[in-house]
């Protein structure tokens, strides 16, 4: 069976780095503990103090003292790791934590997950080829040398970049090494963190480069473990639950995400709130339990996004200055449909293009799959769409031969929908209101990534209400804009009230509204 030796990072907290020991210790795991050189010396002594008697505990036999962005992190990783593998002989994994990270399964259940599979659990992209920085420094990162801490040392740090980048100051990236990067939060087996630290005391020069390279930590272990371990051998994940937001911070969990928590296809989570008291008392006691069953719904990432962006109200995607004047051209009419329900959206324009002839696009700004001409390129990617609007729009009408055209959207659109309206062309908004079901709206949770098939359903209790809220406040914002030619037909509604609301959206006959408007299942979920 496995036994993991945990690679404790710290600076703080003495307290809560003693009880976090005394935890994953407890049921026959062990610990390796780098206590940052520039912390408070009581601080150490107490742990050290604390955790003397505890067979399971060993310290890096040399601290150092850690920056963030700095080599001294990945040096830090190692003490630690050398003194795991001195001092505990019958580890198989090495798991790399911080004292902000905490279990969210049993030690059963972790033990049975490491034994299932012969693996490594590290992120390992190619540097160069993904994506995974989105901003910043990329390849400055690698080629240049940076001697200073940027968050500590800022003018050093580019005064020192900048005279590099002037006189061409530039390196190679070690011949015979591929670049990767990743989360450093990973969990190697005992024979690849042995290859590892037996490939720092043969390559020298692959040590000198990344100690001169900005933010090792995500680049060191990710890359040497695919330098040395077989592609089949790692997966590509890190085993532990975290998320940013969008200024790229951590995002914390606090006593009321116990549940959330349990259910990520992750084994820890990281950042647990200091305050967090009663959370960290039950991840602590669950650890230790036996017999525990673990319901995986993965929804957490996907729910962040969700809650997080509800009511932020603005130009999502800023236009480009070549588009800033442009126009769909004065004498032609986009008519808009709008309904959250997209399968009712798409029988509409259907049976609007049968009965009127006129060419209808479905959700060409939401589903990437959306059929559409070959546009040279335009077209291809949701993205694009978006970014081009003005300009898609144009070339639609142009290859249709049309001054009319009819497309859907979703409602949360709504600064495609004010772009739109501003424009010198003629637009008209046809909203389909419907009614939801509680079937309906699980149904469109587990769509999105919201929820999965074993989200508790105290969880789908408390986000069904929600995303009711959320649909409500999108047809608000619609009515809340007062677009002149704004038209709505409802579920509930008469015949005759929503042929008369087609009638005027199409500049049609009532006859040949009502023979679209009598579409018997247009309704129907």
């Amino acid at each position: 069976m496995a036994r993991i030796a945990f690679i404790l990072l710290c600076h703080k907290d003495p307290d809560a780095i003693i009880n976090q020991a005394i935890q994953l210790t407890a049921v026959g795991d062990c610990m390796a503990i780098h206590f940052d050189a520039s912390a408070k010396a009581e601080h150490y002594q107490k742990i050290r103090a604390a955790l003397a008697d505890n067979p399971n505990v060993t310290f890096a036999r040399k601290r150092v003292k850690c920056g963030w962005g700095e080599w001294s992190l990945v040096q830090a990783t190692l003490n630690a790791v050398e003194a795991a593998l001195d001092a505990f002989p019958r580890a198989t994994h090495f798991y790399m934590v911080s004292g902000d990270c905490m279990a969210i399964k049993s030690a059963e259940y972790t033990h049975n997950f490491l034994d299932a599979s012969d693996v490594d659990y590290i992120e390992s992209f190619d540097y160069f080829e993904s994506d995974w920085i989105k901003t910043g420094m990329k390849e400055e990162r690698l080629i240049y040398r940076h001697f200073f801490n940027e968050r500590t040392q800022k003018r050093r740090f580019y005064a020192s970049f900048n005279l590099q980048q002037k006189l061409g100051l530039t390196r190679d990236v070690p011949h015979d090494v591929q670049v990767m990067i990743g989360s450093q939060w990973w969990c190697l087996r005992r024979r690849t963190v042995e290859w590892i630290v037996d490939f720092t005391r043969k390559r020298k020069d692959v040590m000198r480069f990344f100690r001169t390279t900005w933010i090792p930590d995500e680049t060191f272990f990710q890359t040497l473990v695919r330098h040395l371990v077989p592609e089949h051998e790692i997966r590509s994940r890190t085993p532990t639950f975290l998320m940013f937001t969008d200024y790229g911070m951590p995002v914390t969990f606090y006593d009321d995400h116990y549940d959330l928590l349990l259910s990520q296809d992750f084994l820890f989570a990281r950042k647990i709130s200091p305050e967090a008291h009663e959370l960290k008392s039950r991840l602590g006691d669950l650890y230790a339990a036996e017999g525990v069953s673990f319901q995986i719904s993965n929804e957490g990432r996907s729910l962040f996004k969700f809650m997080t962006g509800r009511g932020r109200i603005g130009q999502r995607f800023a236009p480009r200055f070549w588009e800033a004047e442009s126009t769909l051209g004065r004498d032609r009419e986009l008519l808009i449909i709008v309904a959250k329900k997209w399968h009712v959206g798409k029988r509409l324009v259907h049976k609007i293009g049968q009965v009127t002839g006129l060419p209808t696009i479905e959700y060409l700004f939401d589903e990437e799959s959306c059929p559409m001409p070959d546009l040279g390129g335009i077209q291809t990617r949701l993205g694009k769409r978006t970014r081009h609007r003005r300009a898609l729009m144009r070339m639609l009408f142009d290859y249709y031969e049309t001054d009319r055209l009819v497309v859907c959207m979703d409602p949360a659109n709504l600064e495609l929908l004010q772009d739109f309206f501003a424009d010198r062309s003629t637009t008209r908004l046809l909203e389909i209101d419907c009614t939801f079901s509680d079937d309906y709206l699980l149904g469109h949770a587990k769509r999105v990534g919201l929820a999965g098939d074993n989200t508790p359903a105290a969880a789908i209790d408390r986000l069904l209400p929600t995303i009711r809220s959320d649909v409500a406040f999108e047809s608000d914002q619609i009515r809340d804009a007062s677009y002149a030619e704004h038209y709505r037909m409802c579920e509930m509604a008469s015949l005759e009230e929503n042929t008369i609301a087609i009638s005027r959206f199409l500049s049609v006959t009532e006859d040949r509204a009502r023979e679209i408007a009598e579409l018997g299942h247009l309704f129907l979920d």
